[in-house]
Protein backbone atom coordinates (compact mmCIF):
# COMPACT_ATOMS: atom_id res chain seq x y z
CA UNK A 1 0.00 0.00 0.00
CA UNK A 2 1.22 3.14 -1.33
CA UNK A 3 2.07 6.20 1.67
CA UNK A 4 -0.77 8.07 -0.17
CA UNK A 5 -3.05 5.37 0.31
CA UNK A 6 -2.56 5.22 3.70
CA UNK A 7 -2.89 8.70 4.62
CA UNK A 8 -6.06 8.83 2.94
CA UNK A 9 -7.51 5.64 4.83
CA UNK A 10 -6.07 7.38 8.12
CA UNK A 11 -7.58 10.63 7.55
CA UNK A 12 -10.97 8.84 7.10
CA UNK A 13 -10.78 6.23 9.74
CA UNK A 14 -10.51 9.09 12.23
CA UNK A 15 -13.40 10.69 12.20
CA UNK A 16 -15.12 7.50 11.16
CA UNK A 17 -14.71 5.79 14.64
CA UNK A 18 -15.45 9.64 16.51
CA UNK A 19 -18.47 9.91 14.48
CA UNK A 20 -19.92 6.20 14.74
CA UNK A 21 -19.26 6.17 18.86
CA UNK A 22 -21.25 9.36 18.69
CA UNK A 23 -24.18 8.36 16.72
CA UNK A 24 -24.38 5.01 18.40
CA UNK A 25 -24.39 7.03 21.98
CA UNK A 26 -27.13 9.29 20.78
CA UNK A 27 -29.32 6.32 19.34
CA UNK A 28 -28.90 3.84 22.56
CA UNK A 29 -30.26 7.33 24.26
CA UNK A 30 -33.32 6.92 22.26
CA UNK A 31 -33.92 3.56 23.33
CA UNK A 32 -33.34 4.60 26.53
CA UNK A 33 -36.12 7.32 26.75
CA UNK A 34 -38.44 5.05 24.40
CA UNK A 35 -38.14 2.32 26.79
CA UNK A 36 -37.66 4.15 30.30
CA UNK A 37 -41.22 2.96 31.73
CA UNK A 38 -39.78 -0.87 31.43
CA UNK A 39 -37.01 0.02 33.50
CA UNK A 40 -37.67 2.19 36.27
CA UNK A 41 -39.21 0.15 39.61
CA UNK A 42 -38.16 -2.90 38.24
CA UNK A 43 -35.23 -3.56 40.79
CA UNK A 44 -32.80 -3.97 37.77
CA UNK A 45 -28.51 -3.99 38.41
CA UNK A 46 -26.59 -1.77 36.26
CA UNK A 47 -25.30 -4.71 34.86
CA UNK A 48 -28.78 -6.31 33.38
CA UNK A 49 -29.89 -2.58 32.63
CA UNK A 50 -26.37 -2.20 30.37
CA UNK A 51 -26.66 -5.95 29.01
CA UNK A 52 -30.01 -5.17 27.62
CA UNK A 53 -29.25 -1.78 26.40
CA UNK A 54 -26.27 -3.20 24.36
CA UNK A 55 -28.70 -5.97 22.92
CA UNK A 56 -30.81 -3.21 21.81
CA UNK A 57 -28.41 -1.18 20.35
CA UNK A 58 -26.84 -3.64 17.95
CA UNK A 59 -30.07 -3.45 15.75
CA UNK A 60 -29.32 0.07 15.32
CA UNK A 61 -25.99 -0.33 13.82
CA UNK A 62 -27.80 -0.55 10.55
CA UNK A 63 -28.90 2.72 10.10
CA UNK A 64 -25.55 4.46 12.03
CA UNK A 65 -23.11 2.68 9.68
CA UNK A 66 -24.70 4.43 6.53
CA UNK A 67 -24.80 7.62 8.38
CA UNK A 68 -21.15 7.09 9.67
CA UNK A 69 -20.15 6.75 6.28
CA UNK A 70 -21.83 9.94 4.91
CA UNK A 71 -20.90 12.28 7.02
CA UNK A 72 -16.84 11.11 7.56
CA UNK A 73 -16.63 10.84 3.67
CA UNK A 74 -18.01 14.34 3.51
CA UNK A 75 -15.53 15.79 6.21
CA UNK A 76 -12.63 13.87 4.84
CA UNK A 77 -12.90 14.89 1.52
CA UNK A 78 -13.85 18.63 2.71
CA UNK A 79 -10.92 18.88 4.76
CA UNK A 80 -8.53 17.96 1.78
CA UNK A 81 -10.01 20.46 -0.14
CA UNK A 82 -9.97 22.93 2.55
CA UNK A 83 -6.33 22.22 3.13
CA UNK A 84 -5.68 22.09 -0.18
CA UNK A 85 -4.16 18.94 -0.54
CA UNK A 86 -6.97 17.93 -3.13
CA UNK A 87 -5.19 21.03 -5.38
CA UNK A 88 -2.15 19.41 -4.59
CA UNK A 89 -2.86 16.08 -5.74
CA UNK A 90 -4.56 17.13 -8.87
CA UNK A 91 -1.65 18.87 -9.53
CA UNK A 92 0.39 16.13 -9.17
CA UNK A 93 -1.98 14.17 -11.43
CA UNK A 94 -3.14 12.22 -9.39
CA UNK A 95 -7.23 12.29 -10.21
CA UNK A 96 -9.98 12.41 -8.07
CA UNK A 97 -11.19 8.88 -8.85
CA UNK A 98 -7.21 7.47 -7.72
CA UNK A 99 -7.98 9.74 -4.43
CA UNK A 100 -10.77 8.25 -4.05
CA UNK A 101 -10.36 4.30 -5.10
CA UNK A 102 -8.99 3.37 -0.98
CA UNK A 103 -11.70 5.21 0.81
CA UNK A 104 -14.07 3.42 -1.71
CA UNK A 105 -12.72 -0.41 -1.20
CA UNK A 106 -12.82 0.39 2.44
CA UNK A 107 -16.54 1.28 2.46
CA UNK A 108 -16.99 -2.26 0.30
CA UNK A 109 -15.15 -3.52 2.96
CA UNK A 110 -17.16 -2.09 5.81
CA UNK A 111 -20.83 -2.36 3.61
CA UNK A 112 -19.93 -6.64 3.36
CA UNK A 113 -19.14 -5.93 7.36
CA UNK A 114 -22.42 -5.02 7.59
CA UNK A 115 -24.37 -7.21 5.58
CA UNK A 116 -22.57 -10.72 7.33
CA UNK A 117 -23.47 -8.65 10.99
CA UNK A 118 -27.21 -7.68 9.86
CA UNK A 119 -27.29 -11.84 8.82
CA UNK A 120 -25.56 -13.52 11.71
CA UNK A 121 -24.92 -11.30 14.58
CA UNK A 122 -28.11 -9.24 14.70
CA UNK A 123 -30.81 -11.40 14.91
CA UNK A 124 -29.16 -13.55 17.91
CA UNK A 125 -28.73 -10.13 19.84
CA UNK A 126 -32.33 -9.48 18.96
CA UNK A 127 -33.61 -12.61 20.21
CA UNK A 128 -32.36 -12.00 23.39
CA UNK A 129 -33.24 -8.51 23.32
CA UNK A 130 -36.76 -9.27 22.82
CA UNK A 131 -36.89 -12.24 25.41
CA UNK A 132 -34.86 -9.92 27.83
CA UNK A 133 -37.80 -7.68 27.74
CA UNK A 134 -40.52 -9.90 27.94
CA UNK A 135 -39.24 -11.62 30.74
CA UNK A 136 -38.55 -7.99 32.85
CA UNK A 137 -42.26 -7.51 32.00
CA UNK A 138 -42.85 -10.27 34.59
CA UNK A 139 -40.66 -9.58 37.34
CA UNK A 140 -40.91 -7.67 40.26
CA UNK A 141 -44.53 -7.71 40.56
CA UNK A 142 -44.78 -5.48 43.33
CA UNK A 143 -43.32 -2.78 42.01
CA UNK A 144 -45.15 -2.80 38.97
CA UNK A 145 -49.22 -2.11 39.71
CA UNK A 146 -50.82 0.49 37.89
CA UNK A 147 -53.26 2.27 39.42
CA UNK A 148 -56.87 1.74 38.76
CA UNK A 149 -55.90 -1.40 36.30
CA UNK A 150 -56.41 -5.15 37.16
CA UNK A 151 -52.87 -7.07 37.10
CA UNK A 152 -52.42 -10.40 36.64
CA UNK A 153 -48.60 -11.10 37.42
CA UNK A 154 -48.63 -12.25 40.89
CA UNK A 155 -49.40 -16.52 40.01
CA UNK A 156 -52.76 -17.25 40.83
CA UNK A 157 -54.48 -13.92 41.94
CA UNK A 158 -55.83 -10.77 39.90
CA UNK A 159 -54.86 -7.78 41.70
CA UNK A 160 -56.49 -3.84 41.29
CA UNK A 161 -55.29 -0.95 43.66
CA UNK A 162 -57.20 2.36 43.08
CA UNK A 163 -54.33 4.53 44.32
CA UNK A 164 -50.39 3.77 44.74
CA UNK A 165 -48.38 6.09 46.92
CA UNK A 166 -44.96 5.99 48.59
CA UNK A 167 -41.36 6.68 47.19
CA UNK A 168 -41.62 2.70 46.45
CA UNK A 169 -44.98 2.73 45.71
CA UNK A 170 -45.48 0.73 49.25
CA UNK A 171 -48.80 2.56 50.49
CA UNK A 172 -52.16 1.18 48.34
CA UNK A 173 -55.73 2.07 48.45
CA UNK A 174 -58.98 0.68 47.33
CA UNK A 175 -57.51 -2.84 47.60
CA UNK A 176 -59.87 -5.44 45.25
CA UNK A 177 -57.66 -8.94 45.63
CA UNK A 178 -59.30 -11.79 43.22
CA UNK A 179 -57.78 -15.19 44.09
CA UNK A 180 -57.87 -17.51 40.80
CA UNK A 181 -59.60 -20.54 40.66
CA UNK A 182 -61.00 -23.75 39.17
CA UNK A 183 -64.96 -24.60 39.19
CA UNK A 184 -64.35 -27.28 41.80
CA UNK A 185 -62.56 -24.54 43.90
CA UNK A 186 -63.83 -22.22 46.43
CA UNK A 187 -64.53 -18.69 44.93
CA UNK A 188 -62.64 -16.10 47.31
CA UNK A 189 -62.51 -12.41 46.81
CA UNK A 190 -60.68 -9.32 49.39
CA UNK A 191 -61.53 -5.97 49.80
CA UNK A 192 -59.96 -3.23 51.78
CA UNK A 193 -59.55 0.16 52.22
CA UNK A 194 -55.89 0.76 51.89
CA UNK A 195 -53.09 -1.34 52.86
CA UNK A 196 -48.81 -1.21 52.49
CA UNK A 197 -46.41 -3.36 51.35
CA UNK A 198 -43.88 -4.37 53.97
CA UNK A 199 -40.75 -6.60 53.93
CA UNK A 200 -41.18 -10.19 53.88
CA UNK A 201 -39.01 -12.57 56.21
CA UNK A 202 -38.62 -15.05 52.84
CA UNK A 203 -37.23 -13.36 50.03
CA UNK A 204 -39.67 -15.70 47.70
CA UNK A 205 -42.74 -13.99 49.38
CA UNK A 206 -44.22 -10.79 48.92
CA UNK A 207 -46.17 -9.38 51.91
CA UNK A 208 -48.66 -7.35 52.43
CA UNK A 209 -50.83 -5.68 55.14
CA UNK A 210 -54.41 -4.53 54.25
CA UNK A 211 -56.67 -2.66 56.85
CA UNK A 212 -60.71 -2.06 57.25
CA UNK A 213 -61.94 -4.84 54.72
CA UNK A 214 -63.77 -7.98 54.14
CA UNK A 215 -62.67 -11.04 53.01
CA UNK A 216 -65.81 -12.69 50.44
CA UNK A 217 -66.04 -16.32 49.79
CA UNK A 218 -68.43 -18.88 47.99
CA UNK A 219 -68.23 -22.58 49.14
CA UNK A 220 -68.63 -24.54 45.87
CA UNK A 221 -66.35 -27.56 46.02
CA UNK A 222 -68.15 -30.59 46.99
CA UNK A 223 -71.61 -29.17 46.37
CA UNK A 224 -74.32 -29.63 43.45
CA UNK A 225 -75.61 -26.68 41.44
CA UNK A 226 -78.71 -26.38 43.91
CA UNK A 227 -77.44 -26.55 46.80
CA UNK A 228 -74.94 -23.88 45.76
CA UNK A 229 -77.34 -21.86 45.18
CA UNK A 230 -78.84 -22.33 48.92
CA UNK A 231 -76.03 -21.31 50.32
CA UNK A 232 -75.36 -17.85 50.76
CA UNK A 233 -71.90 -16.02 50.31
CA UNK A 234 -69.42 -16.00 53.53
CA UNK A 235 -67.84 -12.55 54.23
CA UNK A 236 -65.58 -11.97 56.94
CA UNK A 237 -64.68 -8.51 58.19
CA UNK A 238 -61.34 -7.65 59.31
CA UNK A 239 -59.41 -4.80 61.05
CA UNK A 240 -56.15 -6.37 59.30
CA UNK A 241 -54.99 -8.54 57.46
CA UNK A 242 -51.56 -9.93 56.00
CA UNK A 243 -51.24 -11.77 53.14
CA UNK A 244 -48.13 -13.55 51.49
CA UNK A 245 -48.36 -13.79 47.80
CA UNK A 246 -45.75 -16.46 46.43
CA UNK A 247 -43.38 -14.46 43.92
CA UNK A 248 -40.90 -17.28 44.05
CA UNK A 249 -41.75 -17.96 40.50
CA UNK A 250 -40.89 -14.90 38.67
CA UNK A 251 -37.92 -14.26 41.20
CA UNK A 252 -35.88 -17.42 40.38
CA UNK A 253 -37.17 -17.18 36.95
CA UNK A 254 -33.78 -16.20 34.46
CA UNK A 255 -34.47 -12.59 33.05
CA UNK A 256 -32.50 -13.67 30.31
CA UNK A 257 -34.30 -17.24 29.34
CA UNK A 258 -35.55 -17.50 26.20
CA UNK A 259 -39.00 -18.05 25.85
CA UNK A 260 -39.83 -16.16 22.39
CA UNK A 261 -37.73 -17.99 19.50
CA UNK A 262 -40.15 -17.63 16.59
CA UNK A 263 -40.13 -14.31 15.27
CA UNK A 264 -38.79 -13.67 11.50
CA UNK A 265 -36.41 -10.72 13.04
CA UNK A 266 -33.79 -13.79 14.50
CA UNK A 267 -33.48 -15.18 11.44
CA UNK A 268 -30.32 -15.29 8.73
CA UNK A 269 -31.48 -13.96 5.11
CA UNK A 270 -32.07 -17.71 3.94
CA UNK A 271 -34.08 -19.16 6.94
CA UNK A 272 -36.42 -15.59 6.64
CA UNK A 273 -36.56 -16.80 3.29
CA UNK A 274 -38.02 -20.23 3.84
CA UNK A 275 -40.13 -18.59 6.70
CA UNK A 276 -41.44 -16.01 4.01
CA UNK A 277 -42.36 -19.33 1.28
CA UNK A 278 -44.36 -21.29 4.28
CA UNK A 279 -46.10 -17.98 5.04
CA UNK A 280 -47.18 -17.41 1.51
CA UNK A 281 -48.36 -21.16 1.47
CA UNK A 282 -50.33 -20.40 4.83
CA UNK A 283 -51.99 -16.95 3.72
CA UNK A 284 -53.39 -18.54 0.00
CA UNK A 285 -55.09 -20.90 1.80
CA UNK A 286 -56.42 -18.79 4.19
CA UNK A 287 -57.99 -16.83 1.28
CA UNK A 288 -59.13 -19.04 -0.29
CA UNK A 289 -60.99 -20.04 2.73
CA UNK A 290 -62.51 -16.88 3.14
CA UNK A 291 -63.12 -16.34 -0.59
CA UNK A 292 -65.52 -19.78 -0.09
CA UNK A 293 -67.08 -18.52 3.17
CA UNK A 294 -68.16 -15.10 1.54
CA UNK A 295 -69.06 -17.08 -1.83
CA UNK A 296 -71.42 -19.42 0.32
CA UNK A 297 -72.53 -16.62 2.40
CA UNK A 298 -73.61 -14.62 -0.32
CA UNK A 299 -75.79 -17.45 -2.16
CA UNK A 300 -76.06 -20.66 -0.48
CA UNK A 301 -77.34 -22.22 -3.46
CA UNK A 302 -73.88 -21.76 -5.54
CA UNK A 303 -72.08 -24.76 -4.42
CA UNK A 304 -75.37 -27.05 -4.73
CA UNK A 305 -76.30 -25.66 -8.27
CA UNK A 306 -72.20 -26.33 -9.08
CA UNK A 307 -72.04 -29.63 -7.82
CA UNK A 308 -75.42 -30.98 -9.26
CA UNK A 309 -75.56 -32.28 -12.50
CA UNK A 310 -79.28 -32.57 -12.94
CA UNK A 311 -81.17 -29.40 -14.68
CA UNK A 312 -82.09 -26.59 -11.87
CA UNK A 313 -85.61 -26.85 -10.87
CA UNK A 314 -88.27 -23.81 -11.49
CA UNK A 315 -88.07 -21.15 -9.06
CA UNK A 316 -90.50 -20.72 -6.97
CA UNK A 317 -92.16 -16.92 -7.06
CA UNK A 318 -91.55 -15.31 -4.00
CA UNK A 319 -93.37 -13.11 -1.76
CA UNK A 320 -94.17 -9.38 -3.09
CA UNK A 321 -93.17 -7.22 -0.10
CA UNK A 322 -96.02 -4.68 -1.01
CA UNK A 323 -98.72 -7.80 -0.57
CA UNK A 324 -97.38 -8.90 2.92
CA UNK A 325 -99.14 -7.36 6.27
CA UNK A 326 -97.52 -4.63 8.23
CA UNK A 327 -96.32 -7.18 10.50
CA UNK A 328 -95.08 -9.44 8.18
CA UNK A 329 -93.59 -7.04 6.18
CA UNK A 330 -91.66 -5.24 8.93
CA UNK A 331 -90.65 -9.21 10.21
CA UNK A 332 -89.19 -9.31 6.69
CA UNK A 333 -87.64 -6.31 6.69
CA UNK A 334 -86.02 -6.78 9.70
CA UNK A 335 -84.44 -10.26 8.98
CA UNK A 336 -83.49 -8.61 5.60
CA UNK A 337 -81.47 -5.94 7.71
CA UNK A 338 -80.19 -8.32 10.22
CA UNK A 339 -78.82 -10.37 7.37
CA UNK A 340 -76.93 -7.31 6.07
CA UNK A 341 -75.55 -5.83 8.87
CA UNK A 342 -74.30 -9.50 9.65
CA UNK A 343 -72.49 -9.59 6.42
CA UNK A 344 -71.17 -6.64 6.64
CA UNK A 345 -69.79 -6.96 10.32
CA UNK A 346 -68.34 -10.37 8.94
CA UNK A 347 -66.49 -8.29 6.16
CA UNK A 348 -65.44 -5.93 7.98
CA UNK A 349 -63.94 -8.79 9.98
CA UNK A 350 -62.29 -10.55 7.49
CA UNK A 351 -60.87 -7.03 6.01
CA UNK A 352 -58.88 -6.35 9.35
CA UNK A 353 -57.75 -9.78 8.91
CA UNK A 354 -56.44 -9.46 5.41
CA UNK A 355 -55.26 -6.37 6.12
CA UNK A 356 -53.03 -8.36 9.23
CA UNK A 357 -51.73 -11.17 6.95
CA UNK A 358 -50.53 -8.90 4.18
CA UNK A 359 -48.91 -6.37 7.08
CA UNK A 360 -47.35 -9.27 8.53
CA UNK A 361 -46.16 -10.77 5.11
CA UNK A 362 -44.56 -7.58 3.72
CA UNK A 363 -42.60 -6.56 6.76
CA UNK A 364 -41.40 -9.78 6.46
CA UNK A 365 -39.63 -9.24 3.02
CA UNK A 366 -38.91 -5.53 4.01
CA UNK A 367 -36.72 -6.79 6.53
CA UNK A 368 -35.48 -10.00 5.04
CA UNK A 369 -34.33 -7.32 1.95
CA UNK A 370 -32.83 -4.32 4.19
CA UNK A 371 -30.00 -7.25 4.89
CA UNK A 372 -28.90 -6.29 1.38
CA UNK A 373 -30.15 -2.95 0.59
CA UNK A 374 -28.29 -1.03 3.91
CA UNK A 375 -24.95 -2.67 3.21
CA UNK A 376 -25.82 -0.68 -0.59
CA UNK A 377 -26.57 2.11 0.75
CA UNK A 378 -23.39 2.55 2.43
CA UNK A 379 -21.65 2.63 -0.89
CA UNK A 380 -23.92 4.87 -2.10
CA UNK A 381 -23.48 7.43 0.86
CA UNK A 382 -19.93 7.26 0.09
CA UNK A 383 -20.19 8.18 -2.80
CA UNK A 384 -22.28 10.99 -2.58
CA UNK A 385 -20.28 12.29 0.60
CA UNK A 386 -16.96 12.11 -1.22
CA UNK A 387 -18.76 14.00 -4.23
CA UNK A 388 -20.57 16.53 -2.25
CA UNK A 389 -17.00 17.43 0.35
CA UNK A 390 -14.61 17.42 -2.75
CA UNK A 391 -17.15 20.20 -4.52
CA UNK A 392 -17.89 22.01 -0.86
CA UNK A 393 -14.03 21.83 0.30
CA UNK A 394 -15.63 22.60 3.66
CA UNK A 395 -13.72 20.45 6.93
CA UNK A 396 -14.86 20.02 10.43
CA UNK A 397 -18.25 19.53 11.98
CA UNK A 398 -20.23 22.64 10.77
CA UNK A 399 -21.28 23.06 6.86
CA UNK A 400 -20.64 18.81 6.64
CA UNK A 401 -22.66 17.26 9.55
CA UNK A 402 -25.55 20.21 7.99
CA UNK A 403 -25.52 18.95 4.75
CA UNK A 404 -25.25 14.65 6.48
CA UNK A 405 -28.39 15.57 8.46
CA UNK A 406 -30.35 16.59 5.67
CA UNK A 407 -29.62 13.85 3.21
CA UNK A 408 -29.74 11.28 5.53
CA UNK A 409 -33.28 12.62 6.74
CA UNK A 410 -34.79 12.80 3.93
CA UNK A 411 -33.39 8.80 3.13
CA UNK A 412 -34.74 8.02 6.54
CA UNK A 413 -38.56 9.53 5.50
CA UNK A 414 -37.93 7.52 2.42
CA UNK A 415 -37.72 4.63 4.00
CA UNK A 416 -40.51 5.14 6.44
CA UNK A 417 -43.05 6.26 3.63
CA UNK A 418 -42.30 3.31 1.51
CA UNK A 419 -42.51 1.19 4.47
CA UNK A 420 -45.85 2.40 5.69
CA UNK A 421 -47.76 2.27 2.07
CA UNK A 422 -46.18 -1.38 1.44
CA UNK A 423 -47.96 -2.31 4.67
CA UNK A 424 -51.13 -1.10 3.30
CA UNK A 425 -50.51 -3.78 0.37
CA UNK A 426 -49.93 -0.18 -1.72
CA UNK A 427 -46.83 -0.93 -2.77
CA UNK A 428 -44.68 -4.29 -3.49
CA UNK A 429 -42.56 -4.91 -0.15
CA UNK A 430 -39.33 -5.82 -2.53
CA UNK A 431 -39.37 -2.25 -4.22
CA UNK A 432 -40.44 -0.56 -1.06
CA UNK A 433 -37.17 -2.27 0.68
CA UNK A 434 -34.77 -1.23 -2.22
CA UNK A 435 -36.60 2.29 -3.75
CA UNK A 436 -34.67 4.49 -1.61
CA UNK A 437 -31.56 3.42 -2.98
CA UNK A 438 -32.74 3.35 -6.26
CA UNK A 439 -33.63 7.15 -6.34
CA UNK A 440 -30.25 7.75 -4.11
CA UNK A 441 -27.96 5.92 -6.39
CA UNK A 442 -28.98 8.04 -9.72
CA UNK A 443 -28.31 11.12 -7.10
CA UNK A 444 -25.09 9.93 -5.88
CA UNK A 445 -23.50 9.20 -9.08
CA UNK A 446 -24.32 12.55 -10.81
CA UNK A 447 -22.80 14.21 -7.74
CA UNK A 448 -19.25 11.97 -8.58
CA UNK A 449 -19.45 13.47 -12.21
CA UNK A 450 -19.70 16.84 -11.25
CA UNK A 451 -17.26 16.56 -8.64
CA UNK A 452 -14.77 14.49 -11.17
CA UNK A 453 -15.36 17.57 -14.05
CA UNK A 454 -14.69 20.16 -11.21
CA UNK A 455 -18.00 21.87 -11.59
CA UNK A 456 -19.02 24.99 -9.28
CA UNK A 457 -22.23 23.29 -8.23
CA UNK A 458 -22.23 25.30 -5.32
CA UNK A 459 -20.70 28.53 -6.26
CA UNK A 460 -23.22 30.83 -5.25
CA UNK A 461 -21.83 33.69 -8.03
CA UNK A 462 -22.49 31.39 -10.79
CA UNK A 463 -26.33 31.00 -9.69
CA UNK A 464 -26.36 34.78 -9.49
CA UNK A 465 -25.11 35.51 -12.61
CA UNK A 466 -27.46 32.78 -14.13
CA UNK A 467 -30.67 34.61 -13.15
CA UNK A 468 -29.96 38.09 -13.40
CA UNK A 469 -30.89 38.92 -16.32
CA UNK A 470 -34.28 37.60 -14.71
CA UNK A 471 -33.81 39.22 -11.71
CA UNK A 472 -33.01 42.62 -13.89
CA UNK A 473 -36.25 42.38 -15.27
CA UNK A 474 -38.29 42.91 -11.89
CA UNK A 475 -35.71 45.72 -10.88
CA UNK A 476 -37.06 49.17 -10.46
CA UNK A 477 -33.95 51.24 -12.71
CA UNK A 478 -32.12 53.17 -10.26
CA UNK A 479 -31.17 57.07 -10.98
CA UNK A 480 -27.93 58.63 -11.53
CA UNK A 481 -27.20 60.40 -7.89
CA UNK A 482 -26.34 63.48 -9.71
CA UNK A 483 -30.47 63.32 -10.94
CA UNK A 484 -31.44 62.87 -7.19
Amino acid sequence: MKILDRYIIKTFLGPFLFIFSVLFFIFIVNIIWIQMAQFVGKGLTYWEITKLLFYMGVSVVSMVMPLTILLSSIMTFGEFGERYELAAMKAAGISLTRVMTPLFIVTTILATILFFFQNNITPDFQRKAKNMLYNIAATKPALNFTPGQFINQIPGFSVKFDKIEGEGGEKVEGVFIHKSTNIYENQQAVVAKNGRFVPAGDKNYLKLLLYNGYVYEDEYRNKDYNQRLKQPNQSVKFDTLVLHFDVSELINKAIEKEQITDDYRFQTYNQINKTIVKTKKDNDEVMQGLGTSMVSNANNYVNIIQSSKEKPKKVVAQYKIDTLKKQKKLDVLYSAYNKIESQKNELSTKEEQIKGMVKGYNKMIIYQQRIFAYSFTCIIFFLIGASLGSIIRKGGMGVPVVVAIVIFIIFYVMNLTVENLSWKGKMNPYLAAWLPNMILFPFGLWLTIKALTDSQLFDIEKYRTLFKPLIEKFQKPKEHARYQ
